[in-house]
């Protein structure tokens, strides 16, 4: 596999087969995610998305499943002092709670729940992208926590277009705040999929994962101006190669790939792992020799 892939793609994908349009019961998701850390593809696997209230039911469940250490990140509610009460007291040596996601709130309420959030636990604060976004990000950024942003959900309304994903990312590396994205990333590329695998399932423009993360790599590091900004977010003309990827004029180092991740576009949620894994692989982008 070439070293950018997996520069770019590590531990990316965060597990959330509960939620829809998989909607999973719970041991079937827990099954799943221990069967995808068997896999060969499993260093793409990032934490196990668990609304909180599921911690209990999980806890016991998992006691039937040999995983050295369940990687965490839990959907906290609105009824945030209670969520957090129960992290605080959380000890099962099995689990890592390694995030904490909270729901569209208030710029006000957040200032509260900064106040009270556990040391230590990478945090993530849904912001709408159809509003204002300043207040919030100028206090996220002021206190060091991430975004988190949507990128899909269960109707074409749900799926930002370009232009205004853009211009949400651009926003986000000018207050160098980190983030994460959820829904509707299940593809490498751009493309119109179907929603749903129901029937009848409406189709819609879906952003692919592997943009998502180019143009978050390219803003972070300077390296492209607005009006290119949304040709990267429609384009399959990627180059990939060992020492990095290259798109028009622009060159991205395995480095910078690294530093991008790490520090700006943390991961996606996804339904589904074994559908990205399968795309990536019809790309000849991983199973292949370097």
């Amino acid at each position: 596999m070439l070293a950018s892939v997996k520069a770019l793609l590590s531990g990316i994908v965060d597990y959330a087969g509960l939620f829809p349009p998989a909607k999973l019961s719970l041991p079937e998701a827990i099954a799943n995610y221990a069967q995808y850390h068997q896999e060969p593809n499993n260093w793409m696997l990032g934490r196990f998305i668990l609304p909180i209230a599921k911690l209990s039911d999980f806890q016991g469940l998992i006691t039937k499943i040999t995983l050295p250490k369940w990687n965490l990140s839990l959907i906290l509610s609105q009824d945030w002092q209670r969520d957090l009460e129960q992290v605080e007291f959380l000890k099962n040596p099995a689990l890592a709670v390694n995030s904490l996601e909270f729901p569209v709130l208030e710029v006000k309420e957040i200032y509260s729940v900064l106040k009270a959030l556990p040391e230590g636990i990478e945090t993530f604060f849904e912001i709408p992208l159809h509003e204002d976004r300043k207040p919030y990000l100028q206090v996220l950024s002021d206190r060091g926590v991430c975004a988190k942003i949507r990128t899909g959900g269960m109707n074409e309304a749900a799926f930002p277009n370009p232009l205004h994903l853009s211009e949400c990312l651009l926003a986000l590396g000018k207050a160098q705040l980190a983030f994460k994205a959820t829904a509707g990333l299940h593809h490498p590329l751009p493309g119109w999929h179907q929603i749903s695998h129901e029937v009848n399932s409406p189709i819609t423009q879906m952003h692919g994962f592997l943009n998502l993360a180019i143009l978050a790599a390219l803003i972070y590091h300077r390296k492209i101006i607005f009006s290119e900004v949304v040709e990267v977010l429609q384009t399959s003309n990627f180059q990939f190669n060992e020492d990095g990827i290259n798109w028009s004029n622009c060159q991205l180092s395995i480095t910078e790939l690294e530093v991008s991740r790490d520090r700006f576009f943390r991961s996606f949620g996804s339904c589904s792992f074994r559908e990205p894994v399968e795309d990536l692989k019809e790309l000849q982008l991983i199973n292949r020799p370097s």
